[in-house]
């Protein structure tokens, strides 16, 4: 591994943030459930540490989706790769993301999942750099404000390394 890894957040921050979210989303949904779509692969770390701190019944699916157009920039349309399992007609969903950048990707699979006529469906993510925003897309729930540097760990990879570090990493190559 000739890279080095910065961190930026470390394991104590995320872990304590996490747990912030989860309190104000077991408030928003006081008195519900609520149907987590985790993204994958990267969101799948977040998603399980996520739903621990809800204290809401959760249910949970998985959708795996890529980002086609040319080798260096997403066209923000997207290619099922693993659907869901279950209908999401009538629940109350929150679709969890590891980190959001230029909105492309999010934003086509939002319009793609709410023809699904879900009762609610909101965006939680763990890292967000809105500066690379091209694409508006409403976040209901933010861990962190990043700076526009390629960050790994906690479900981020680089060249699938690196996914299992417990803090968010800077790679500085």
């Amino acid at each position: 591994m000739s890279e080095k890894i910065r961190v930026l957040l470390n394991e104590e921050e995320v872990d304590q943030k996490i747990r912030e979210i989860g309190e104000r989303i077991s408030k928003d949904y006081e008195g519900k459930s609520v149907h987590l779509i985790c993204v994958l692969k990267g969101g799948v770390f977040f998603t399980c540490e996520l739903a621990k701190r809800i204290t809401v019944p959760v249910s949970m699916d998985f959708m795996s989706v890529s980002s086609y157009g040319d080798d260096t920039s997403s066209s923000g349309v997207i290619k099922i790769v693993k659907d869901l399992d279950e209908s999401i007609e009538g629940k109350d969903v929150l679709i969890v993301e590891d980190i959001i950048d230029s909105g492309r990707t999010l934003s086509h699979l939002m319009e793609m999942l709410k023809q699904r006529n879900p009762k609610s469906m909101r965006l939680c993510t763990l890292l967000d750099k809105p500066e690379r925003r091209v694409k508006d897309v409403k976040v209901d729930y933010v861990c962190f404000n990043i700076p526009d540097e390629f960050v790994v760990g906690y479900g981020l990879d680089y060249a699938q390394k690196y996914r299992n570090l417990p803090y968010i990493g800077v790679v500085e190559l």
